[in-house]
């Protein structure tokens, strides 16, 4: 199988596995968090760097690691190439590639994500039988499954509805020029906002959240883990409900306390009165 072939295949397998059905994906995030059980992050990341992904040989933890963005098209597709490279086990492989041109395992990962985000029989049932000749069908196809135009031009061509000239064409458009044209840029800014921001894994905030309930944590780990202020992370636990453990000093009982011997003479009784030894 071609590397195109095996990433399709990967992706239609873990639609059917997840009850992910053919429709468009929410939060990524949490879908990759809820199905598979990788702790995903969102971080600060030079503009150069994309996305990772790590594996603990010794424990078999995995962890997805993207860049904040305000491109937020990029950021899914990214998201669903590092999670390509989890189900292929990539990060097993040797050595680090061929930077000239993109490796075999790259380009099943883009195939992945592409298939993933925006399936062929998916696109089908959306479009039916009708003819693609122009950009408002790319609108509504990047804006329903939240992909770039180059990634639903690639899928239309596939699919049958346009054919390679204006695949090209189309591949060069952005989605900021689709929401501002077919009006819904106020969608598309939403959507920069949100991933823009970073993210924690949640297993790990929840578990934070946790201690600080416990009381073995304070408000400030868990203002870290987010990137926000001490005092929203202080605001949020309160709004929502949720407080630290009342740690009560639990007092001796005078009574309880054995006897102590003083040089052999005396010995002093729980209730601090004197007898011979």
């Amino acid at each position: 199988m071609t590397a195109e072939a095996q990433g399709r295949a990967a992706a239609s397998c873990f639609r059917l596995e997840h009850h992910l059905g053919i429709q468009p994906l929410g939060d990524l995030v949490a879908v990759i968090e809820q199905t598979t059980g990788v702790d995903v992050a969102v971080l600060d990341a030079g503009p150069d760097e994309h996305g990772l992904t790590m594996c603990d040989p010794a424990y078999g933890t995995v962890f997805i690691g993207v860049a904040r963005t305000r491109y937020p098209m990029r950021q899914r597709s990214t998201l669903a190439h590092e999670l390509g490279h989890v189900q292929f086990g990539d990060w097993a492989a040797d050595g680090a590639g061929n930077c000239g041109r993109r490796s075999p395992a790259e380009i099943r990962a883009d195939a992945f994500a592409r298939h993933l985000l925006l399936p062929l029989d998916g696109l089908q049932q959306f479009l039916t039988d009708q003819r693609v000749t122009s950009r408002s069908v790319l609108s509504a196809v990047v804006q329903r499954y939240l992909v770039s135009p180059a990634v639903a031009a690639i899928a239309l061509e596939q699919a049958g509805y346009i054919e390679a000239v204006r695949k090209a064409e189309w591949m060069g458009v952005t989605t900021p020029q689709l929401a501002v044209r077919f009006g819904w840029i106020d969608q598309y800014n939403a959507l920069q906002a949100d991933s823009n921001r970073r993210r924690a894994p949640q297993r790990l905030l929840s578990r934070a959240i946790e201690g600080w309930a416990a009381g073995v944590l304070s408000a400030q780990v868990i203002a870290n883990l987010r990137g926000v202020a001490l005092e929203v992370a202080e605001a949020e636990l309160a709004e929502a409900g949720i407080v630290p453990a009342d740690q009560q000093t639990i007092w001796a009982d005078p009574a309880n306390r054995p006897g102590v011997s003083c040089g052999g003479s005396q010995a002093v009784s729980a209730s601090g009165s004197t007898r011979a030894a």
